[in-house]
Formats: structure tokens, sequence, C-alpha cells
């Protein structure tokens, strides 16, 4: 399987504008109201483009289910998963170390996470099965 595919057969998936050239595997973020780009940092992806979208026209996104992506660098089986890197590959999300005792200050990125990578990537490009949960 290669990037952007899916062999799950309960995944679901919405259809959106594309604002922007998307490749399959691509991450995907709301660039403007029901309009998607692929992500190039670290953004609030919405999904993973499981087909090739000419700008202005309709892109099929997997919002959640089991879908093939690339890393973009070493990730363990079990993290939190986000997109992206200038390459648009999937990286993990680190975790925030929080500051329960009010000294000090914090933000929490709850809308980061785009999964669970379920397998292991020990180098960028490595093609792994993430689990879309947004």
């Amino acid at each position: 399987m290669t990037t952007g595919e899916t062999d799950d057969p309960k995944a679901e998936f919405e259809n959106y504008v594309a604002e922007a050239d998307i490749t399959k595997g691509d991450p995907v973020y709301l660039s403007s109201d029901d309009k998607v780009s692929p992500a190039t940092s670290a953004q609030e992806c919405i999904g993973i483009a499981v087909m090739n979208s000419k700008a202005d026209r309709k892109a099929a996104i997997l919002v959640k289910g089991r879908v093939k992506v690339k890393a973009g660098a070493a990730i363990a089986r079990g993290k939190a998963v986000q997109g992206s890197d200038a390459s648009k590959r999937i990286l993990a999300l680190a975790d925030q170390t929080i500051d329960e005792s009010g000294a000090a200050s914090y933000t929490v990125f709850h809308n980061r996470k785009l999964g669970t990578a379920l397998e292991s990537a020990v180098d960028a490009n490595d093609l792994i099965f993430i689990k879309v949960d947004r």
C-alpha cells in the first residue's frame, strides 16, 4: 500500500474543495471555510487526502479510520501524531509538560492531534499506518 490508502472498511470520508493542489497521502487542514490545503508545518489537520486534487476541485479526505502515511521522523507505535513537516509528512505529537502549581503558564494544543501511530517508524520517509481519530 502507498500513502493515502486505507484497508479500513469502516473508514469515514468527507469531501471538501481543494484550495491548493493536494497529493494523495497529504495531511490537510481547513485553510478557509469548507476548503482544505496540504499542511506544510505543524497545524490542526483534519485528515489525510485519499486522492490527488487540483485547486478548486473536490478533495476526498479520510477523517476517521486507518490510513497509510509517510513519517517525517522516528515515531513510536501507540504515540499521538500530528501533521506535518515541510515535506507533508506525519510527526509525533510531543507531550506537553503542565505545571499544575499555577506558577507557570502553558498552552495545550488540544486540536493538534490527528491520530495515533499503529506502527513504528524508524526513520523519516518510513510508511506506517495511523488511525485518524479526530
